[in-house]
Order: structure tokens, then sequence, then C-alpha cells
């Protein structure tokens, strides 16, 4: 059962702390565009982040007002909104934020990240494109073995070989 159980990690703390806490990452997480802290907290506030990147993309008042509660910070918030109005993130839809593992801290034993915004633009998968060309690689590499194979035993009957076979292949296409 889930009684009065809230969504989200609690880090540790109660609940007034952990919105404290995570108030304070995402501002300076937006300020600094990279900040360094544990696994848990990098987690916690990457989907505060994205939000407020979100409500910027958006630009209107009401999505201001939102990230201003989010953050505590009017300044940042501007500065954000701004980055957002130059089309920093224009062709992302999400994914704002980088994580990147550094190790465990020597006192606790805490493993640490570093947690950064995202800014360079995205680059779209052709599919296509890599397939087609991993046709080609085999269909080239198998001759090329068997050339190599040959030409250590009669260099001229390979080159008769080789000239013979494109005309066998056109034969076949054309009965088809």
């Amino acid at each position: 059962m889930r009684h009065n159980k809230k969504s989200g990690m609690k880090l540790g703390t109660d609940a007034s702390h952990t919105k404290a806490i995570k108030k304070g990452l995402v501002a300076s997480l937006l300020a600094n565009d990279r900040i360094k802290t544990t696994v848990q907290r990098a987690k916690a506030i990457r989907p505060d982040v994205d939000k407020v990147v979100t409500w910027a993309k958006k630009g209107d008042l009401h999505s201001r007002r939102l990230a201003i509660a989010k953050v505590g910070d009017a300044e940042i918030v501007r500065e954000v909104f701004e980055k957002a109005a130059q089309g920093m993130w224009a062709d992302r839809d999400g994914g704002y934020t980088r994580i990147m593992k550094l190790g465990n801290r020597k006192g606790d034993n805490a493993e640490v990240v570093i947690i950064e915004m995202v800014t360079e633009p995205v680059r779209k998968k052709a599919k296509a494109a890599k397939t087609e060309v991993k046709k080609v690689e085999k269909v080239e590499e198998a001759p090329e073995a068997e050339e190599t194979v040959e030409t250590e035993a009669e260099p001229e009957a390979v080159e008769e070989a080789v000239e013979a076979e494109p005309e066998a292949e056109a034969t076949e296409e054309s009965a088809e």
C-alpha cells in the first residue's frame, strides 16, 4: 500500500530539506552549466532542470513564473530564458543534461559525478546509410579474400578469373 508516500527521491532528509537541496542544486547548475555532486542528487535534479529548460523554450509569462518558483532566483531564470530564446536547445526535444561518473569520493566513498548542461546540437542517426555501407563492405571483402589466396599460386589465372566473374554475374541477372 502507498499510504502517504510521495514520489521522487528523499535524499536522506525530510521533505523541506530535500526541496531546498534540489532548489540550490538546480540554481547552481543553471548558473554554472556544470556542477560536481553525488549520483543520487544528480539523478534527483535532472527532471527539474529539464522542466525549467522546457518552460524556457515556451517563453511565456506563466512558464517564467513556474521556473522562478522551481529555481528560486529570477536572475538565473532570465539568463536561461535568454539562452532558450537564442535557440540554444531549439533542435533538442529533451535530454538537456549529461551525467558523467568520476569515481568515488575519498572521505565517505560516495560515488561522485559531474552533471552538465548539453549545448551541442543533436545529430540525427542515418540508419539507411549504415546498412548500405555494411552490405557494400561485405560484398567487397569476399572477392578480395579469394584473390589473396589465389594470387600466391598463379597470378595470371587470378586475373582471368576476376575478368570472367563480372561477365558471369551479368548473364545470371539477364536470365532472371
